[in-house]
């Protein structure tokens, strides 16, 4: 497709998210990783040249736009039905694509209004149980149904990287494309030389982030400093599940639990750490992970690396024990030089693959005329 044809046919995108306002006006309570990389593909597009509308019910009054870094917000009417507010913004607004990310139940029904407003449609995976059907959906799981109806008639379908494509069944495989997540590379990165040698952990105390393994490196590694940022959390946890990871944390001498943080101080803590720790049992594609590498920082990882960058880019380590990313933990510590060429190595790809201009080129290449 050249641009004279993107020009004509795909000028403009619409998503409905309330949380992304919150990342575009770079506010303290701003989080969720699906929603912070949202805010920066539709940013990225809109300084591409895309169209980008973002429908939201609560933050800005209906009727009403707010512009933000070229993407607009607009107010809708929570009054009325989620589908009826949906089938009249489509109708109102006409745009090309539908844009919607992770798994939900709602998804079925969406589809089925935008094709009744002639809008296509995309669905982009955010984590990799977005396509194990059974498993995918945190509220109302026995609905799975419905949200597999929506993947069936979705127009595209994308995905993070090599192994969720692989996961997918063949008539879904035809109609989606990887699409790599999106950073702002840093301007540039504070040597390894002048950082203090801390280890960084930055996610929510959620189950399946495993802050629970973190604790047990912390206790082995009790010459290591360690600096976690992250909340309480019920998503996909058990009640009282993060309340616990939390006083745990603060009862180690060696650990600065931070608890929920602005975004842009997370994004420090990341950028001046020797090292950044993920603890995960599953992932999508971290955006922790982008975060760290532009900014030089390595990463070792226990069990997630999406397209084994880490192993086979050599942007870090997956340790795959507690046992062996204690050792490497240890290791990337105290060899200031290995870090600085791991991470001038991870800078050079994330800018290749990851930036703003490079991901928008990506998303705009992948879909049909």
């Amino acid at each position: 497709m050249d641009d004279a044809a993107f020009v004509a046919d795909i000028v403009k995108i619409i998503f409905f998210n309330d949380v992304i306002y919150d990342y575009a006006l770079n506010a303290p309570g701003a989080t969720g990783g699906a929603e912070r990389y949202a805010w920066l593909l539709l940013r990225a597009l809109a300084a591409d040249g895309w169209s980008v509308t973002v429908g939201v019910r609560k933050v800005v009054p209906a009727g009403e736009n707010v512009m933000l870094d070229g993407v607009r917000f607009l107010g809708l009417d929570c009054r009325q039905h989620v589908l009826r507010v949906w089938h009249n913004v489509l109708r109102t607004e006409r745009p090309d694509w539908w844009l919607w990310q992770c798994a939900d139940h709602w998804w079925g029904p969406a589809v089925e209004v935008a094709k009744l407003s002639g809008v296509r449609t995309i669905f982009s995976a955010m984590h990799d149980m977005d396509f194990r059907l059974r498993q995918a959906l945190s509220l109302h799981p026995r609905l799975w149904p419905m949200y597999a109806w929506g993947l069936i008639r979705s127009d595209k379908i994308f995905v993070q990287h090599g192994q969720q494509l692989d996961e997918l069944i063949p008539t879904w495989r035809t109609k989606a494309s990887i699409l790599p997540g999106v950073v702002t590379p840093a301007s540039e990165a504070l040597a390894h030389s002048e950082r203090l040698p801390y280890v960084a952990w930055v996610a929510m105390l959620r189950e399946h982030k495993r802050p629970d393994l973190l604790i047990d490196l912390a206790r082995q590694l009790p010459g290591v400093r360690f600096v976690v940022c992250g909340g309480v959390s019920r998503h996909r946890s058990q009640a009282g599940y993060s309340e616990r990871m939390a006083a745990a944390l603060r009862d180690l001498p060696n650990v600065e639990y931070r608890g929920l943080v602005p975004p842009e101080q997370s994004l420090d803590v990341i950028a001046r750490a020797a090292v950044l720790l993920s603890t995960s049992d599953s992932e999508g594609f971290p955006s922790t992970f982008l975060e760290a590498w532009t900014s030089g920082t390595p990463v070792v990882s226990l069990t997630v690396d999406p397209d084994h960058l880490l192993t086979e880019e050599g942007l870090g380590v997956l340790s795959g024990t507690v046992p062996q990313a204690a050792t490497d933990l240890r290791r990337l510590v105290d060899e200031v030089e290995l870090r600085r060429v791991i991470g001038a190595r991870a800078r050079d790809f994330v800018v290749r693959r990851h930036s703003p201009s490079a991901v928008s080129e990506t998303f705009r290449q992948a879909l049909p005329v």
